[in-house]
């Protein structure tokens, strides 16, 4: 090894060295006190130089046997919002809700809705129809190159972030459930298919917009053609595709992605959403494999996180 490579190296080891005493420091400073708040974490791999803030509410009764509750926002970020939604469930249930916020700046479209699968992507290819919530997306013009290195998805911070707030708390949990609306239902479904090995427990996957289709016919971001996938862990998950039954066609909330490809899913998030389970439930039966997934069509509620919120807090904590 010349004494250049030599120096190189000795710079490579050192700033990992940095940014792993830079990473415990920060898990080990974490104090959650009761009520809301709000602390920040170093993001994960390829984004060592970026924060994420959690957002959590501390019910009153908090013990070590308190159920763990972690909350993902839509496109908005607004994981403070997101919380505070859950504060009467936290109470009444004495859950711990957390609820991370990844920046848009550090987390583009791709880092977050498609969590971090995505990269390169072209802008050119996309419109939005005037006096409407769709966005068209032409395939033809969209370009893109997949990342399959998982270390760099955003999956992998939901078990550190639970692993985290479980230390602070002196927690007895081995596991945590998830809910989210919209975006963020986008990134629990792929969530269960792409890192099925998780600690989460029950998963509400609510509103999403548009699906990663379980079809090895498919390529990603709308199937899973090509993919080394482990979907026998994926399909034991407790997925819940959590659908209000009023975000349907009348529906004029949140933005819709619209594309050939997309469409073939619905054209509105209740019938994706439903799609997706039946295409679950299909593979499993072809590939002789058990499938835990349920869906869950809450009546009278559209494209609100807040209702849904609330329903979904009546699903996990009274209806088992």
């Amino acid at each position: 090894m010349n004494t250049l490579s030599l120096v190189n190296s000795i710079i490579t080891l050192a700033l990992l060295i940095s940014q792993s005493f830079n990473f415990n420091k920060t898990t080990e400073n974490i104090k959650i006190k009761e009520g809301t708040g709000v602390f920040q974490i170093m993001g994960g791999m390829g984004h060592e130089n970026d924060t994420i803030n959690i957002h959590y509410y501390k019910p009153k009764n908090f013990n070590s046997n308190s159920k763990i509750l972690m909350v993902i926002p839509g496109s908005g970020r607004n994981a403070d919002s997101y919380r505070d939604s859950w504060i009467t469930a936290s109470e009444k249930h004495n859950v711990l809700i957390i609820s991370p916020s990844y920046k848009e700046k550090n987390y583009s479209y791709e880092d977050y809705h498609l969590g971090g699968m995505v990269k390169d992507i072209s802008r050119a290819g996309f419109s939005f129809v005037k006096n409407s919530n769709h966005v068209i997306m032409n395939e033809d013009l969209v370009r893109f190159s997949i990342n399959l290195d998982s270390k760099l998805w955003i999956y992998n911070d939901f078990d550190r972030i639970f692993k985290i707030v479980k230390k602070a708390v002196n927690s007895n949990q081995t596991n945590y459930d998830m809910f989210g609306h919209s975006a963020g239902g986008q990134i629990l479904h792929r969530f269960v298919l792409m890192h099925p090995k998780s600690k989460a427990r029950t998963i509400l996957a609510s509103n999403a917009g548009s699906y990663t289709i379980p079809d090895l016919k498919t390529e990603f971001p709308f199937g899973i053609k090509g993919m080394n996938l482990n979907l026998k862990k994926s399909l034991k998950k407790d997925l819940v595709l959590f659908l209000g039954e009023l975000d349907n066609a009348n529906e004029t909330g949140g933005l819709l992605l619209r594309s050939k490809t997309i469409d073939k899913q619905g054209l509105h998030r209740l019938s994706r959403g439903t799609n997706f389970y039946n295409k679950g439930i299909k593979i499993s039966e072809r590939l002789n494999l058990k499938c835990n997934w349920k869906i869950e069509i809450v009546p009278n509620i559209g494209h609100n996180q807040r209702l849904m919120a609330k329903a979904a807090a009546k699903y996990l904590y009274e209806h088992k």
